[in-house]
This record gives structure tokens, sequence and C-alpha cells, in this order.
């Protein structure tokens, strides 16, 4: 019994030990919450005079001090928001909707997340993060609206995508035509090239042929030019020029002009005696 009564004090004293360890954790949790609060409120202080370096300081203190205050990373992410830090203010929103445990401050982080995403021009994302938002608060109009927004550009976004993409397949088509085209008139061109060639050979050849039976033809005419001039010679030693008479000719033909003188001059004799009067004197 006494062996019993022993363990059983044991027991009851580590139990006594864990409860006031844990009683003196959420003591220095509650005093952590606190020194964050405070310093998330000197955040809030400097960030409405416009001193965003001070408020970053306090925040990322209260940050540090306890993860329990969502309203910290929050607020951070506010001020790099306004301060056109979008990856920045993104990430501290993401912190403060993983860590908080209301409905309401999810719902605002989810919120916040959205408007970053639009701000990116992420509009896909930006849809998933305002449903989030509402899905921890139907009520709330603004996310409503901004969803609604989202959806919209979201579409127009696609279809854009689209358009483009249509252009490009378009671009690369008539890309494709042109080559495809330009390989067929450079086919054409070599054909007609080819063809050329050899229409120019065969002209080439055809005149170089016509060229030849020309030289022979001219060989020829300039052989005949040769033997004609000795046919012709021949011919001048056998036969008497037209206006050269040959002796018998000749003899012939002064033998005809000396008869016919002869009868010129016998009848001019004639007629001499027949002319010639008596002269009748009277005699008185």
């Amino acid at each position: 019994m006494n062996k019993i009564r022993i363990i059983t004090l044991s027991v009851f004293v580590s139990l006594s030990a864990n409860c006031i360890a844990q009683e003196m954790n959420e003591q220095e949790k509650e005093k952590a919450l606190k020194t964050s609060t405070n310093l998330t409120w000197e955040g809030n202080k400097s960030l409405s005079e416009d001193d965003f370096i001070a408020a970053e300081v306090n925040y990322r203190k209260a940050i540090s001090e306890s993860p329990e205050n969502s309203a910290a990373p929050y607020n951070l992410g506010n001020a790099y928001y306004l301060n056109e830090t979008y990856n920045e203010a993104f990430s501290r929103f993401k912190e403060a909707g993983e860590t908080s445990t209301s409905k309401k401050d999810k719902h605002s982080a989810y919120h916040n997340m959205g408007n970053v995403f639009m701000k990116r021009k992420e509009y896909e994302k930006a849809v998933e993060a305002y449903k989030e938002a509402l899905r921890n608060d139907p009520t709330d109009e603004e996310t409503r609206y901004n969803l609604a927004l989202a959806k919209e550009l979201l579409k127009k976004d696609e279809e854009n995508k689209q358009q483009n993409q249509d252009d490009k397949d378009e671009d690369k088509k008539d890309k494709d035509e042109n080559k495809d085209q330009d390989k067929k008139d450079e086919g054409e061109n070599e054909d007609k090239k080819d063809q050329g060639d050899e229409g120019d050979k065969g002209e080439e050849g055809d005149k170089n042929e016509e060229q030849k039976d020309e030289n022979k033809d001219g060989e020829r005419d300039k052989k005949n030019q040769k033997k004609q001039p000795e046919q012709g010679d021949k011919e001048q030693q056998q036969q008497p020029r037209p206006n050269q008479l040959s002796k018998q000719q000749v003899e012939n033909l002064l033998r005809a002009m000396q008869n016919a003188e002869k009868k010129v001059q016998d009848k001019i004799d004639a007629k001499k005696v027949k002319g010639v009067k008596i002269k009748n004197e009277k005699d008185w």
C-alpha cells in the first residue's frame, strides 16, 4: 500500500509540475501578446504620421514577439500595400490569414490578398482569394463586387490571350506559306534558268551549226570564185570578145566597105554625067 501511495504521489507531483509549466507558458504568451499588441499600436501611430520606416520596425518587432498577433502582419501588409511593395504586402497578408483564428480577420486578409493580385493583374488568383474571403464572410458586398470585377477582367484577359495566340498562329501560317511560296518560286526560277541555259546552249548550237554551214558555203563560194576566173580566162582565150572582130571578119568588112564605096562612087559619077547641062548660047 505504501508503495502504491508513493507512485500515486509521484504521478500527482508530475501532473502538478506540468500544470504549473503550462500556466507559466500561458502567462508568458499573454505577456508576449500584450507586448506585441503595444508594438502594433506604435506601428499604427507611426504609419498614421507617414513614418513608414518606424511603422515597419514596430510591426516587425510585434510579429517577432508573438505569432498569435495576426494584426501585426496584417497592418504591415497594409503598409507595404500603400507603399506599392506588393510582393511584401502579399506575404504579410498570407501570414495574417494563416495565423488568424477569427473568421473576420481571415476574411480581411484574403480580401486584401485579392487586391494585391488585382494590382499584379493576376486575375485568376484574385478570383480564388475573393472566394476564400467570402467563405469567411459571405455578407461583405465589397468583396462580392471585387469578385465579379475579377471574373470579368479574367474573361477579357483570356480572350485577349486567345486572340494573341490566334494572331501568332496566323502569322506563323502566313510565314510558312510565304516560305513555301518562296521555295516554289526558287524552284521555278531554277527550272527556268536550266531551261534557259539549255535553250541558250541549243540556240548557240544551232548558231554554231549554221555558222559552220555558212563557213562551208563560203569556202565553196571562194573555191568557185577561184575556179570561175580560170574558166573565164579559157573562154576568153577561145572566144573573141564582143567588141573585137576576128581577122576574117575584118577582111570581109573591109572588102564590103570597098565594094560599097565603089558602088557609091559609081552612082556619083553617073549623077555627074547626067546632071551636066548643055549650055545653049544664043547667037545674036
